[in-house]
């Protein structure tokens, strides 16, 4: 069994450049392939995730990138007929062979594609995980509600209502709710799984904003099919396509640098997706 506190990293006295050889590695994957049945999601893919910085993962649908995120969370375990070969491994250890996974995913949290609200109020949406660690004195979990929905920019629009049912709230405030929720969690890695499809242009926005100050205490992988959205948010991107990760750079590099696959041009340019 392995403990959640063995899962996490070692502290930071100051924030680290995610492009020096300082950073550390948060996640390091190596030729993972998966598969449902006999089909193929992803193949061969390589890659490095570094401490503190926004991870952008881009390309059209069916591209492997959903999949990409299950595998990392152990999801594959809800979803029949799913394999997950090749090693992924979070703060150094590797999660394919942890036997307590609900430890790993203490301490990823996810953001799906649409708001997901638990039947709940507001402050019990953010109290749940803090009461499933433990935490049951009133005075400590007001403080992690307020914490987490001030740093999900939600606050300020529900702390008159923390009482009412957190379904509704507009998608919006469901949306950053659901990021609130996964902060309460305390995790080392935020993984965001198209968080703007049912959100509004300023909404949006505002979470954009969000992200870039939550990367000074968390790892955040970003999973966009908007190109313009990794390029204002992502330190580095990989773009896949066709269950291949066909290239991993700078982000701002991928939009006006040298690519190494053409197709990665034609991507960011809009000639297909």
């Amino acid at each position: 069994m392995v403990s959640q506190n063995s899962l996490a990293p070692a502290a930071v006295d100051e924030p680290i450049d995610v492009f020096t050889t300082a950073a550390r590695t948060k996640l390091l994957v190596k030729d993972l392939s998966i598969r449902y049945g006999s089909s193929v999601a992803l193949q061969g893919v390589d890659l490095e995730i570094r401490e503190h910085e926004i991870f952008g993962i881009i390309g059209p649908a069916n591209a492997g990138k959903t999949s990409f995120l299950k595998a990392i969370n152990r999801m594959d375990v809800f979803t029949p007929g799913m394999r997950v070969d090749g090693e992924i491994r979070f703060n150094d250890r590797d999660t394919r062979r942890l036997s307590n996974v609900y430890a790993l995913r203490s301490r990823i949290g996810v953001v799906f594609p649409l708001p997901v609200g638990l039947p709940m109020t507001v402050y019990e949406n953010v109290a749940l995980s803090p009461r499933l660690r433990g935490i049951k004195n009133k005075a400590e979990l007001d403080v992690i509600v307020q914490r987490c929905l001030t740093r999900a920019a939600l606050w300020d629009e529900v702390k008159d209502r923390l009482n009412a049912l957190g379904s509704l709230l507009s998608g919006g405030q469901q949306q950053r709710l659901t990021i609130a929720r996964a902060l309460s969690q305390e995790p080392d890695l935020l993984m965001l799984d198209e968080f703007s499809i049912a959100v509004d242009p300023v909404t949006t926005m505002r979470i954009e904003d969000v992200l870039k100050e939550l990367c000074k205490d968390v790892t955040i992988i970003l999973v966009t099919n908007l190109v313009q959205q990794a390029r204002r948010l992502a330190n580095r991107t990989a773009f896949f396509l066709n269950g291949e990760c066909v290239e991993v750079g700078v982000t701002e590099d991928l939009f006006t640098g040298e690519v190494k696959d053409q197709r990665t041009r034609d991507y960011v340019e809009g000639r297909f997706g």
